[in-house]
């Protein structure tokens, strides 16, 4: 069969590197066709050079065109979307136009404009495959199911790097704490976000749109060890989980070689060996972004693209040490509640929106 032929965007971070790996193990079914980045034009083109890739986009080098023509580009088969934040969303919704299949890392894109994405998808017969671990878990698990027969969608949380910190000493933490994460290698926004678990609140809108299920068939269990990756409950009582070791090499290279299954990058759980999983409830008071996220999926409409929003500028402040930890809900929740929530009549309306709560978020969060 001949190789899969891949885009991928966000090349040189924590997803870009690992899908790096999965390409580089599986030379004769992946080839790399195009990458693209925000600002490391060096690091961009030593990828370029060792994989052999003509189409390169720096973003603030070559500008938006740029990252919406490689988006579409003839040749490639797989668009992986792995760019942090909203620069994504168009040249996403440029390649389901396209009907290139879409491997999604960048979960802030189904968050703000979920209902776009699904409804571009479905009426262009695109295939969007999760490539988040939690997602990608819950996708593996749902395979035959008829999606009346689901209950619940469990999604793992490992807790962050506050996990056991009481939340009168979270008030006080610094963004290099929040940056040690105790399982996985992210980028630092995504670790803030796990230490806030707004990550966790962004996954549980993004299952949302993803799986077509109903706000309250989505919840969220403490799983210190990120073994399992999610679970999903039938209403028979049965529950499937998927399991592996905490690398992105598994969800990307099953992403990528879908439906086939071959050998993977690192090695799997050793079952001979002592292996402890334990599962806890997440603390909301402790938490409240979990709460939010919930809030913001009943509430609809433009609600997602207002907490993504927020939240984005919060943790920036906090790693530029202009904000408390604890306030990075503070900042979500007053958006949510000076927000005009609305179904949003096309793309243009959910970007405004993006834009008029960044702009507010950072007038109240200067306020703290």
């Amino acid at each position: 069969m001949e190789a899969k032929k891949i885009v991928l965007f966000g090349a040189t971070g924590s997803i870009g590197t690992s899908t790096l790996q999965v390409i580089r193990s599986n030379p004769e079914k992946l080839k790399l066709v195009g990458i693209a980045n925000g600002s490391q034009a060096k690091a961009l083109d030593e990828i370029g050079d060792e994989f052999q890739v003509k189409h390169r986009v720096c973003y603030e080098r070559d500008g938006k065109q740029a990252l919406m023509d490689l988006a579409v580009l003839p040749e490639a088969d797989i668009l992986v979307m792995a760019a942090t934040g909203v620069i994504g969303l168009e040249p996403t919704l440029a390649a389901i136009h396209a009907r290139k299949t879409i491997a999604l890392a960048s979960k802030e894109i189904l968050v703000m404009a979920g209902r776009f994405v699904m409804e571009s998808a479905r009426q262009k017969g695109v295939k969007i495959l999760p490539v988040d671990s939690e997602h990608n878990a819950i996708f593996q698990c749902l395979q035959g199911s008829t999606g009346k027969d689901i209950r619940r969608l469990i999604l793992t949380a490992s807790g962050g790097a506050f996990r056991d910190m009481d939340y009168e000493a979270m008030k006080s933490v610094t963004p290099e704490q929040a940056l040690k994460h105790p399982n996985w290698n992210m980028g630092p926004k995504i670790t803030v976000d796990s230490a806030s678990m707004a990550n966790k609140g962004l996954e549980m809108i993004e299952a949302h749109w993803l799986f077509a299920v109903e706000p309250d068939q989505i919840c969220a269990v403490i799983h210190p060890q990120s073994i399992v990756h999610s679970m999903v409950e039938y209403i028979d009582g049965s529950i499937l989980a998927q399991l592996s070791p905490p690398s992105m090499t598994f969800p990307i290279q099953h992403s990528l070689l879908y439906p086939e299954r071959h050998p993977g990058v690192l090695k799997t759980l050793d079952f001979s060996q002592l292996l402890s999983l334990s599962f806890l409830p997440p603390d909301e008071t402790k938490f409240p972004c979990l709460r939010l996220a919930r809030e913001t999926m009943h509430a609809g409409g433009t609600a997602g693209a207002v907490y993504n929003a927020a939240n984005e500028v919060a943790v920036a402040r906090f790693l530029n040490d202009r904000l408390k930890f604890t306030d990075i809900a503070s900042c979500i929740e007053h958006a949510l509640e000076q927000a005009h929530i609305k179904e949003p009549e096309n793309l243009e309306e959910l970007i405004e929106v993006d834009k008029l709560t960044r702009q507010t978020t950072e007038a109240f969060a200067s306020a703290r």
